[in-house]
């Protein structure tokens, strides 16, 4: 019998089996959901699925970016232990879908569900879903590929790709820095910069770059709390507003990167940093966007 591409989906959905698998499995029971499932647990091929639905509060963020890297790339791996995000297995198994990304095109923050169906790049006849199902097989815990992003310098700019990852593998960041002038580009002020920024990022979780980036509608929430606090508070309609903006104004400070007080000296800007930096280097300097990955936070 004709075997559907939609039962072959349904069936590796329900037991984390290979596709070639699931496909024999059905063809061995004339397309019986329920006698291919029995199938695959007596060949041992649904090992994985037994441990789908542990929870993963563990693990580590792959990154990998080279000093003055044009590009960079992300990785978020979610397992049971710490004990396992230790192994050399499961940390290879990481480096193997960092290596994944990388051979792909640039690719904005996204679920690693959509990395599971692509062409394994070790092996064209698998898919990334059966090297993780080998992994869950033989490391013996539920993993979960989670966010991952592939980021590029923007073609013709003078720029890099800044990166830092924490020590504990679980926070990582890139970001996208532009200089005016080639050799702006490749001073060492500038590396500096992009590492010291990524470093920042990575201790302030910002929400965007600046003011202009943040969503409309979250600012617009946020003074709307301040309008009705002062109104609860008695104070004058007329001036109502003006205690609004200004709370909006110290949110921005503090969730605006380029607005928040540098780390490591708190009494500049990151704003006021990139100024010195682009007056050092000799041209201006500015940060594009980035990306934070910390371990199971959205």
């Amino acid at each position: 019998m004709s075997i559907t591409a939609s039962a072959v989906k349904e069936l590796r959905e329900k037991t984390g089996a290979g596709m070639m698998d699931c496909k024999k499995a059905l063809e061995e029971n004339a397309g019986d959901m329920e006698k291919a499932i029995d199938w695959l647990r007596q060949k041992g091929l649904s090992k994985a699925a037994k441990k789908a639905g542990r929870a993963t509060s563990e693990g580590l963020v792959g990154c990998r970016a080279a000093d003055g890297a044009q590009s960079a790339v992300l990785v978020e791996v979610k397992c049971e232990t710490d004990f396992v995000s230790r192994g050399d297995k499961f940390q290879d198994f990481v480096k193997n879908l960092v290596a994944q990304v990388e051979k792909g095109s640039a690719c904005d923050l996204g679920a690693g569900e959509k990395l599971l169906d692509e062409a394994y790049f070790g092996d064209a006849s698998r898919t990334v879903r059966d090297v993780l199902n080998d992994a869950i097989a033989t490391i013996g815990e539920n993993i979960v590929v989670g966010r991952y992003v592939k980021m590029d310098v923007a073609s013709g700019a003078h720029g890099m790709i800044g990166s830092y990852l924490h020590s504990n593998g679980k926070i990582a960041v890139l970001v996208e820095l532009h200089a005016e002038s080639e050799a702006a580009a490749a001073s060492d002020d500038f590396k500096g910069l992009a590492k010291n920024i990524a470093m920042q990022i990575a201790a302030t979780s910002p929400l965007g770059v600046a003011p202009d980036s943040l969503d409309p509608e979250l600012l617009e929430r946020e003074r709307e709390v301040y309008r009705q606090k002062a109104r609860e508070e008695g104070k004058p309609e007329n001036i109502v507003e003006k205690i609004a903006e200004g709370a909006v104004k110290k949110y921005c400070k503090e969730v605006c990167l380029l607005e928040q007080p540098y780390i490591r000296d708190d009494k500049t800007t990151v704003g006021e940093l990139v100024r010195a930096v682009s007056k050092t280097a000799g041209a201006a300097i500015s940060v594009r966007r980035f990306v934070r990955i910390q371990l199971g936070a959205e």
